[in-house]
């Protein structure tokens, strides 16, 4: 069974990921911002789908990263470390933007197309890619229990805590927006402070060597 450490840090991963402007983000916002917040949800409806496939794909999959291939799984798992950290040095370096900052109005969409757009948009976000290939494997132990039960576990975890906040965001973008306008000071801190997070996980990613050994088969 999952521990309630696995649990905690993989949500932590996920609180990070999401609060940091990426594709996901990105769109969702533009969307809220120009056509409402029911475009908005329509497109986290398609994101979800997208977090759903890439678990699906995980839990296929990922017992044979631990058993078969551990070499690749600690290549893969030093790639996710050093993506993390280029997301943290694109959030905090001078002139990092907050997806919050206003964009030009996009032309207003049906709602298939709005599904779609989240759905392809989450598909190829590298963000989401990383998490389920080399982030999510760091908290799955088989020694306690079946591979696939715990990834499933762990990716809903990240799917609720992605879910919460994209909604969130969704029903506030335009409000948030508006707010950071008229105070960069807060943007800034909202960066750095993401930022931050971001190295920090990359750090310990990378320093974690226990992970590792217990992909060895």
């Amino acid at each position: 069974m999952v521990t309630v450490g696995a649990l905690v840090g993989i949500g932590l991963v996920a609180l990070g990921l999401v609060l940091t402007p990426g594709p996901n983000m990105v769109y969702l916002v533009s969307r809220s911002v120009t056509q409402g917040r029911r475009a908005g949800l329509v497109s986290l409806l398609g994101v979800a789908v997208g977090f759903l496939v890439y678990l699906a794909a995980a839990v296929a999959g990922i017992a044979t990263v631990f058993v078969l291939v551990p070499p690749l799984y600690a290549a893969v798992k030093l790639a996710g470390a050093a993506y993390l950290l280029w997301l943290a040095w694109r959030t905090l370096r001078p002139g990092g933007r907050s997806a919050f900052t206003p964009a030009p109005p996009l032309p207003p969409d049906r709602p298939r197309r709005l599904f779609t757009m989240g759905l392809v948009t989450n598909l190829l976000n590298p963000k989401i890619a990383i998490l389920y290939v080399s982030l999510l494997p760091q908290f799955i132990d088989p020694t306690r229990g079946h591979v696939a039960v715990q990834s499933l576990l762990l990716g809903f975890t990240q799917i609720v805590i992605a879910l919460t906040v994209n909604g969130l965001i969704v029903l506030t973008a335009g409000t948030v927006s508006a707010f950071l306008v008229r105070r960069p000071a807060w943007a800034r801190a909202q960066r750095y402070v993401m930022g931050s997070v971001l190295a920090a996980l990359a750090v310990r990613i990378a320093a974690d060597r226990s992970r590792a050994a217990v992909a060895t088969p």
